[in-house]
């Protein structure tokens, strides 16, 4: 957690000295982040495996320069699977640290699709061709075989709150689901199954399956399971949240035999 009394000057040093690689980043933008005036640090993505202890998160810090200019680093901290060792690797883009991810676990992550826009603007032309290049050729690569679930670091206790709200299913979570999700600090939106169209008591019916999955304080990880429908008397969009992916499946099958 960053302090916020710790100087930028310090904030500094210590992101540099606990990096592996701190010595790959160019002098240029070192010699331009030793002016730094002011700083801001933000938790960007957090990624676990379902296998125990091996997990990741990347951080993004900012740097305002007495240039008027500014700068950002992208900090990999992460931990194998075994090993209770914390690591820490810093790189100038979001497209580095994506390929850091491909190099250090053997995977693309699935929610880290290349998209031009994540180039810095202050990217050299031929880096950001380079990085490109290579992602291009890393998302044809075949994945591992146990991949790593992406969630996003955005008011998750505020979703989870806002998807149990809109269940209209008697049997929906209750009191206890809801304030543990209050813990929840990160979260992703899985479509589990896609649109099935079909005559659901004479009418025409559509449904989806969604997976909400959470992360919570401790660590831990938990979902839930969101049933959009139109499987209704007067054909209305509908929605039915429950614990478990069996009981969201079970309750699509009898929506759609009812």
């Amino acid at each position: 957690m960053s302090d916020p009394y710790e100087t930028t000057e310090a904030h500094l040093e210590r992101l540099l000295g606990r990096a592996l690689n701190s010595y790959d980043l160019p002098d240029r933008l070192v010699e331009r982040l030793g002016t730094a005036l002011a700083h801001s640090s933000s938790l960007y993505t957090t990624s676990h495996s379902p296998a125990a202890g091996r997990w990741r998160e990347t951080h993004r810090h900012t740097y305002l320069l007495s240039d008027g200019g500014s700068a950002s680093l992208w900090e990999l901290v992460y931990r194998h699977e075994g090993d209770r060792t914390i690591r820490h690797e810093v790189f100038t883009s979001r497209v580095e640290a994506r390929l850091a991810v491909a190099r250090l676990f053997g995977e693309t992550p699935e929610e880290e699709a290349f998209d031009p826009s994540a180039f810095d603007p202050e990217e050299e032309p031929e880096a950001a061709d380079r990085d490109a290049a290579a992602l291009s050729a890393l998302l044809t690569a075949p994945t591992a075989a146990q991949r790593y679930r992406e969630y996003a670091v955005e008011q998750s206790a505020d979703h989870a709150r806002r998807v149990l709200r809109r269940a209209e299913n008697p049997d929906r979570p209750g009191e206890r689901t809801a304030l543990l999700l209050k813990s929840a600090y990160a979260h992703r939106i899985t479509q589990a199954f896609g649109t099935l169209q079909c005559l659901a008591d004479g009418r025409d019916a559509g449904f989806r399956l969604y997976e909400h999955a959470f992360v919570l304080l401790d660590g831990s990880e938990t979902s839930l399971w969101e049933v959009e429908h139109t499987a209704t008397p007067d054909g209305r969009h509908m929605c039915e949240v429950y614990e478990t992916e069996a009981a969201a499946r079970g309750a699509m099958e009898v929506r759609a035999h009812g």
